[in-house]
């Protein structure tokens, strides 16, 4: 079992012709993921051979779903027109929509969630931003290298696509269940608190590794959610110990204002609750190890 993508997943691809859709399509398709189609209205009615797959081409994402089944899409589209892809993914009422796009403008975003809220949040959205979701030997869908780790018992949900790989490779040998790279930018879909509640709902998920990074208040909010909320032991991470303060790094929304949004400050803040916080990802691999071979 998987949260939220399975090896039953009906996966498109909104910009599948371009190069970015293209490349990744084809890996993910190397990857075992079930894609049937893509997007793109001024290429409907035509097919794009995938090494010996041929797969169709719709004018809309309702034209896939009724077509295909699809339950998933991927969207790899430019910035100026990720608003008008997700908001065509919510119209059409898909399961899930993986945004993959950097560079999305905040207020871009803001319009399409607050969209899919008044639209009663009939689809989740994943990303901006974000390398997408894997479950490792069942689905695949965004960058996610599918060949660095196996199917096994912990849950994965962070900020950074880097650490997620880097931490799907430490802990290859012992697996996971689904690794959900939510994204870094200041507004994002699915959050640190919807993985938690998902993993701590899945049977087939033992333990949870969750990385974080400066800036905002997201993980202190999460450990609030897991005093209240989750059983399962939680091993953290935080990206940006040294980071000077007043400065983005990397992601837009990793600056620290003030005394708010340090490491520091979240890593007590997740202590506090029980978290076991490493201070690199070697480390925080390294107690997620130690509580899997206790358990």
């Amino acid at each position: 079992m998987a949260i939220w993508l399975t090896k039953d997943s009906k996966v498109i691809v909104q910009g599948m012709t371009g190069s970015e859709g293209s490349k990744h399509t084809r890996r993910m398709l190397a990857a075992g993921t079930n894609v049937v189609g893509g997007v793109n209205p001024r290429k409907a009615g035509q097919t794009v051979d995938f090494a010996g797959t041929e797969l169709p081409v719709f004018a809309s994402v309702a034209d896939a779903m009724a077509q295909t089944g699809a339950d998933v899409t991927v969207i790899f589209v430019p910035p100026q027109f990720t608003k008008g892809a997700v908001v065509e993914a919510i119209d059409a009422g898909i399961d899930l929509a993986v945004v993959i796009t950097e560079g999305v403008p905040v207020h871009d975003t803001a319009a399409f969630w607050a969209y899919n809220v008044a639209k009663g949040e009939r689809t989740r959205i994943i990303g901006p931003n974000c390398p997408g979701i894997a479950s490792p030997g069942a689905s695949n869908a965004g960058i996610i290298p599918a060949d660095i780790t196996g199917t096994g018992r912990i849950g994965l949900v962070s900020k950074s696509g880097t650490l997620t790989y880097q931490m799907m490779y430490e802990l290859r040998d012992i697996g996971f269940s689904t690794c959900v790279g939510i994204g870094g930018d200041p507004i994002i879909g699915t959050t640190h608190i919807d993985a938690l509640a998902a993993f701590e709902a899945d049977p087939d998920t033992d333990a949870i590794v969750m990385i974080g990074e400066i800036g905002g208040d997201a993980e202190e909010r999460a450990a609030e959610f897991i005093k209240a909320n989750v059983t399962k032991p939680v091993v953290g991470y935080i990206a940006g110990f040294t980071a000077p303060p007043g400065k983005t790094m990397g992601h837009a929304g990793a600056i620290i204002s003030g005394s708010a949004g340090t490491a520091d400050a979240k890593k007590d803040a997740l202590e506090a609750v029980g978290v076991k916080v490493g201070k690199t990802p070697t480390e925080t691999a390294k107690l997620m190890r130690e509580i899997m071979s206790a358990g």
